[in-house]
């Protein structure tokens, strides 16, 4: 389902039922463009467009779509005719074409071209776990996230969600991963990274198909090098890249999770709610791993002593025996 993964807290309980958050994002159902929009927004179906349910939940989770309809009007196309429109005044009038008329032109233009462009859509997945106070994202850049996030900020007319702010620094604890070869056993690094220069974040190094236990990549960080991206597998669940702001791309669950899904008997909305049924409880547990280890939430910070709080040491591994959901 998800390919990338951005978390946001939630610092009050949520507050809405499903039945109720149905209702909320009525109001701003998805619609196409108009002939003179070049954008619109909105909530659509999250298990396809042959439903209609805008929420789907499963264990405490309530999953949305978001769902963007831009219509594409290249700039150069816009200069070209821009250009002639000018040139064809300018000789049939003799005179100069000043820049606030430009502007002007250049409005005019758009709006004849608008209603004759081609569309582009783009769904993004999100959903709000009730029980764990996270929303999280299906958004490869942090802009998408935040529009989505705004959004639906509007459409609620409030949401108190804030992107993590660790106490432990990932990109330091990352780099001890790889320098110490002090991953917790439940973390598994993989053969790809980033590594930026602590000091000068122009220089940067990606590796990829990369054994990163090697001494050329090793040297990197004794050089002074801090990992910002680093490929990992977690407890034969989830794997994924970790960034610096937490944030995953590449996300995949792990096959031995998907087995019961072969089966072909299911309708594809059966086996999408599965699969998010999967995902949801997998990153709900992945997210309190990363509580634990980075000190998410000033209510972790509080509960640690003085000396695990200060501790470098990661907290012991979850056993694989998985909550009811």
């Amino acid at each position: 389902m998800f390919k990338n993964a951005r978390f946001f807290r939630l610092d009050t309980s949520f507050g809405l039922d499903a039945a109720e958050l149905e209702e909320r994002l009525a109001t701003r159902r998805f619609r196409p463009c108009g002939p003179i929009e070049t954008a619109t927004m909105g909530w659509a179906a999250p298990l396809g467009e042959e439903t209609s349910a805008l929420v789907h939940a499963v264990g405490g989770c309530f999953l949305m779509c978001a769902r963007k309809q831009e219509r594409l009007l290249p700039s150069a196309a816009v200069a070209e005719a821009l250009d002639e429109r000018v040139a064809e005044l300018e000789s049939g009038e003799a005179r100069d074409i000043g820049r606030a008329e430009r502007r002007r032109l250049r409005e005019q233009i758009i709006n004849e071209m608008l209603p004759r462009a081609f569309t582009r859509s783009r769904r993004t997945q999100l959903y709000v776990d009730t029980e764990a106070g996270w929303l999280v994202v299906d958004a490869a850049s942090e802009k998408q996230a935040e529009d989505i996030v705004s959004l639906l900020r509007e459409t609620l007319e409030s949401l108190p969600a804030k992107l993590p702010a660790p106490s432990k620094t990932p990109t330091a604890i990352m780099s001890s991963w790889l320098l110490e070869d002090s991953a917790p056993n439940d973390f598994v690094p993989g053969d790809a990274c980033e590594l930026r220069d602590a000091e000068d974040n122009a220089g940067v190094i990606r590796c990829s198909k990369q054994d990163l236990a090697s001494d050329e990549i090793l040297n990197h960080l004794r050089a002074g090098k801090r990992a910002t991206k680093l490929a990992l597998e977690w407890d034969e669940r989830l794997s994924f890249t970790l960034a610096e702001d937490l944030s995953l791309k590449r996300l995949r669950v792990g096959d031995s999770l998907l087995e019961e899904l072969d089966d072909d008997d299911m309708d594809p909305a059966m086996r999408l709610d599965a699969e998010f049924a999967i995902l949801a409880l997998q990153l709900r547990q992945l997210i309190a791993r990363f509580d634990e280890l980075f000190v998410l939430s000033a209510t972790s910070l509080a509960a640690a002593s003085p000396t695990e709080s200060s501790s470098a040491e990661p907290g012991p591994a979850p056993t694989r025996q998985d909550a009811p959901f």
